[in-house]
């Protein structure tokens, strides 16, 4: 079975999570296994931090939806648990996670830089195949999950401005030079976002043919992972 027909059953120890707060539990479980410095750990917890606020506004009815959104949430999130766990037994995750485990103690990259791989490597290549799983749980079209990815998302892209904020070095740190500010100002979450909704229904028109649907994925896996690399570029 190929990879895009896969993520409708991430391998995920324990089986699939079954909610929002499986997820964020199995977060948290990752953020006490390991170092704060890891650059795994620094994506970890910045997607926690997210999760926590989905699941808060899933909680408090700010979606008109919140079934689709939960599903979606758990669906995304899933794939990601899976490619760590999928890395932690040696296997081989998807091409667009494996920079930022490769790179994940290099002493040259900064806070910053990882926390934008992780959030490139999930935006870029799993919320496409979250979308497709989930209109697949919910039978319906990537139309009929249109309003809430954009709630959604406008929630991420808040939270990314306060992400960026925390963890770029304070002024005295940081000269206008420093290639982390030109490597920070190069990836954006709104064009991110974009393109993976436009994935998203692609890959919904391809279900039907599976062979072209995953041969789709592979591409966008590995531009996704090219992305990755240069973020990850150590900066001192």
């Amino acid at each position: 079975m190929d990879r895009f027909e896969q993520c409708a059953v991430p391998a995920v120890p324990g089986g699939p999570a079954a909610d929002v707060g499986t997820v964020i539990a199995r977060m948290r479980a990752y953020r006490s296994r390991w170092p704060p410095q890891d650059g795994v750990a620094v994506f970890n917890q910045v997607y926690l931090t997210v999760t926590e606020a989905v699941g808060g506004r899933i909680a408090d009815g700010s979606f008109a939806d919140p079934q689709a959104v939960s599903v979606l949430d758990v669906r995304f999130a899933e794939l990601y648990l899976t490619a760590v766990e999928t890395e932690a037994s040696g296997g081989r995750a998807p091409d667009c996670w494996r920079a930022l485990f490769a790179y994940r103690r290099h002493p040259g990259v900064r806070p910053l830089q990882f926390a934008l791989a992780g959030i490139n490597a999930h935006i870029g290549h799993d919320l496409a195949l979250a979308v497709v799983d989930t209109c697949r749980a919910l039978d319906c079209a990537p139309e009929d999950l249109e309003d809430e990815f954009h709630r959604v998302g406008d929630l991420l892209v808040t939270l990314e401005e306060e992400i960026r904020e925390d963890l770029m070095p304070g002024p005295d740190l940081l000269e206008i030079a420093d290639p982390l500010t030109h490597l920070a100002s190069t990836w954006s979450l709104e064009r991110a976002r974009e393109a993976s909704w436009a994935a998203a229904r692609v890959l919904w028109r391809l279900r039907g043919v599976p062979p072209l649907a995953e041969e789709f994925r592979t591409r966008m896996d590995a531009g996704v992972g090219l992305v990755g690399r240069l973020l990850l570029t150590p900066c001192r």
